[in-house]
């Protein structure tokens, strides 16, 4: 499969949904959201399944990529796009055998050395950060911050996604310091109305002169 990198990349923290997870991934494909990755990190498998399938049909329904994080098994079995992993989870070239053909696999990445050690992967896309301080985690790693993305997008060709603290109205700049996507939890997951939140997001992400790409 071939990614195509949006720049709006919700990310459906368990914790944080207020309705069954297919439901919630629903009224953001409605709202135009074609990025999703669920993330669970307390459930029992079986209930992790059953939440990525919902979501993975919910989204193939749209024409949505569906990650599903930390769990290549689960994306599998689910029928999800792929899998994202951080630092602690396998690598990626491990989650990808485990994943199966055709999967993608994103990565996280917290300084320059994991973004060369990503780079240098097969990596489909390489997320950064936190941008921002961020409460979406419960032991976050240093803010990185705009000027490392503007570091790093000369390195490569791969999407990078800028993940941390995105805020609606930090957002536009950070797709023009140099991200192809922006990964939003809280602040979706938590507005009043995240599917007018996740349409108002698109609008001013739409509007956005991207930075130039310089390097393979």
């Amino acid at each position: 499969m071939r990614l195509v990198m949006s720049r709006l990349y919700v990310i459906l923290d368990a914790g944080m949904l207020t309705e069954p997870a297919g439901e919630f991934a629903k009224k953001l494909t409605d709202a135009g959201v074609r990025l999703l990755q669920y993330r669970d990190k307390h459930s029992s498998a079986r209930e992790l399944w059953s939440n990525a399938r919902a979501i993975a049909q919910t989204a193939h329904a749209a024409g949505c990529a569906f990650f599903v994080n930390d769990r290549p098994d689960i994306a599998h079995l689910a029928g999800a796009d792929g899998v994202h992993v951080g630092q602690e989870d396998l690598d990626v070239e491990q989650a990808r055998e485990v994943a199966g053909p055709g999967r993608l696999v994103g990565v996280s990445t917290h300084n320059l050395q994991q973004f060369e050690q990503a780079r240098g992967s097969s990596a489909d896309y390489i997320a950064v950060g936190p941008i921002f301080p961020t409460a979406s985690k419960a032991n976050p790693d240093p803010v990185v911050g705009m000027d490392f993305v503007r570091r790093v997008r000369p390195l490569t060709r791969k999407p990078i996604v800028a993940i941390g603290g995105i805020t609606l109205e930090r957002a536009p700049e950070v797709i023009a310091a140099g991200a192809d996507s922006v990964a939003v939890i809280s602040g979706i997951l938590q507005a009043n109305d995240p599917a007018a939140q996740a349409r108002e997001f698109l609008r001013r992400l739409e509007e956005v002169e991207p930075a130039k790409h310089q390097q393979g």
